[in-house]
This record gives C-alpha cells, structure tokens and sequence, in this order.
C-alpha cells in the first residue's frame, strides 16, 4: 500500500507489488543484519476535476517504479522465528506516470492551472525510515514493513513555476511479504 502524505493534493493509497533480494546475517547474539535491493511498482490515485466540465471530478490513477536498497539492523525476539527490524532506505525512483492519458488536461483538485501531468515531475532521490516485524522459519519467513520517507518527495515541484511553491508530500509504504533464503 503506497501514499503520499500530503496537505496540498488529495490522494488514495492504492496497492502495488514488489520482488528483491536480500541477505540476512548474524551480527552479535540475538542481533542480526539485514541487506538487499527491491524493486517496487506502486500505485496512487489523485483527484482531479475536467477543465471543460465544471463539477467533474474522478480520481486519476499513478505509478511509480522504483528501486531500494536497505540496511537493517534486526534483533531476534524467537530465535529464528521471529525478529524486529529497523534501519535505512535509499530509495531510486522514476516519475509519477499518469496512467490514464486520456485525463492528462485534468486539473488538480483544488488548483486553477495544475495540470494531471504537471506533477509527474518529483524528486527521483528519497530517503525512507523502515520499521517492521519478520515471522517464521530459518529458510522461509513473512514480514510486514513500514517505510516513511524523510525527504520530501515532491520538493522537485517547487522548482517548477506553478501557482504555488511549497509542496510537501512523504512517502508513506506498507508492505507485506514472502522471504525465501536459500
């Protein structure tokens, strides 16, 4: 579940899905470490209303891919079966990709000149904080994580000559999985 936490757009998370590779090691006793890269394919919806039809509004569809590279720092409440983790998270990401084109006249709800494709331009480079549990078995476990991003995700915005210039918007991502170890 991808979003953007922001005052300056209306948005609806929406769910997307992810594969990666990572390694897990001992560190000292109950403490172990995380590494890997994921790649991610997200999805948001933004709402938007027709420039020609007063009153029309619809929420546009976006995605953004992006890849990650994590460090984790874990500590192993059950042994193998069950650990807490936390750590660091570069996140590489493409543009927000309207995926409905043929709204691409569209207008931000709640702007007179924002265009749909006017904020598909964001920062590329995100810092995340990630937080999450792990359960299961030495060679195969499930997780839910948290990651929220640090950085300002639409600061790219700002640079732009819109009606206004100060956007901000965090990323905010749940993510729920599979890890097999081989």
């Amino acid at each position: 579940m991808f979003d953007i936490k922001t005052s300056d757009f209306s948005t609806t998370k929406r769910e997307g899905f992810m594969f990666g590779f990572q390694m897990r090691g001992n560190v000292y006793n109950n403490f172990d470490m995380i590494y890997g890269i994921s790649f991610y394919d997200t999805q948001i919806g933004i709402a938007a209303q027709s420039n020609a039809t007063a009153g029309q509004k619809r929420e546009l569809n976006y995605s953004l891919q992006s890849a990650q590279i994590s460090v984790l720092w874990g500590y192993k409440i059950i042994r193998q079966h069950l650990s807490i983790e936390a750590g660091p998270v570069l996140n590489v990401s493409g543009k927000l990709t309207l995926k409905d084109t043929q709204y691409d006249d569209y207008i931000i709800d709640g702007y007179s000149a924002l265009s749909a494709v006017d904020v598909e331009d964001v920062s590329r480079i995100n810092f995340h904080l990630a937080g999450g549990l792990t359960a299961g078995f030495k060679n195969f476990r499930v997780f839910g994580q948290y990651q929220y991003g640090v950085t300002n995700m639409l600061n790219k915005l700002n640079k732009q000559d819109f009606e206004k210039s100060n956007f901000k918007g965090q990323n905010s991502l749940f993510a729920i999985g599979i890890t097999a170890y081989f």
